[in-house]
């Protein structure tokens, strides 16, 4: 297990060199998404119009979170920045890679197969960020550098964030295919067939 510091934008260098079990601390932009992000941006790019994504994707490190925010002296100021379950964005994230270029997903809880394969192939990693501790995360915001897509209310909406030593996060899905979630499942998946055989 190693330690990396990384800065925005990420190459596929920078991602396809960590590991599962790897610590990782960003510093630069990140980009939050949820839901109602990953559609609107999929449903652009079908339509020929990638062009009208506010934010250029290419080599980002995308943020499933919804922060806690509100305007202080006509400025947008973080006051929670805790994950956002992934598994929610599993039916549509291995495209948004494909078609965006994200070098990074940062969540909680894990993502699965077709993640996984979208990021061996395309290279990118998912950072697990630990739930319950939002404060450290809020306390990495060095500012709130702009949003979009507020018509789709505050927590989806797209915010681009500038952070200093982001995390911890740990890589639980790497570039080449290891993902710990899926092999915790696996591996619960198999005692269970023991204990079955046991009784």
């Amino acid at each position: 297990m190693a330690e990396y510091r990384l800065k925005t934008p990420l190459s596929e260098e920078d991602v396809r060199q960590l590991k599962v079990g790897d610590i990782v601390y960003i510093s630069g932009i990140i980009v939050t998404g949820r839901d109602q992000v990953h559609r609107r941006a999929l449903e652009l790019a079908a339509k020929g119009e990638k062009d009208k994504v506010p934010v250029n994707l290419e080599g980002a490190v995308l943020y499933h979170c919804g922060p806690i925010v509100k305007k202080v002296d006509g400025e947008w100021k973080i006051f929670g920045f805790g994950p956002t379950t992934s598994a929610r964005m599993e039916s549509v994230e291995a495209d948004f890679i494909k078609e965006f270029g994200v070098r990074a997903i940062i969540g909680k809880g894990g993502m699965f197969e077709r993640t996984t394969q979208a990021m061996k192939e395309y290279g990118a990693v998912y950072l697990a960020h630990p739930g319950g501790v939002s404060a450290v995360a809020t306390k990495s915001v060095k500012r709130v550098i702009d949003v979009h897509w507020l018509d789709l209310g505050t927590p989806e909406a797209m915010w681009v964030v500038e952070v200093e030593n982001f995390g911890p996060t740990m890589v639980a899905i790497d570039s080449h295919g290891n993902n710990l979630f899926l092999d915790v499942m696996n591996k619960a998946k198999e005692k269970v067939q023991e204990v079955y055989k046991t009784l």
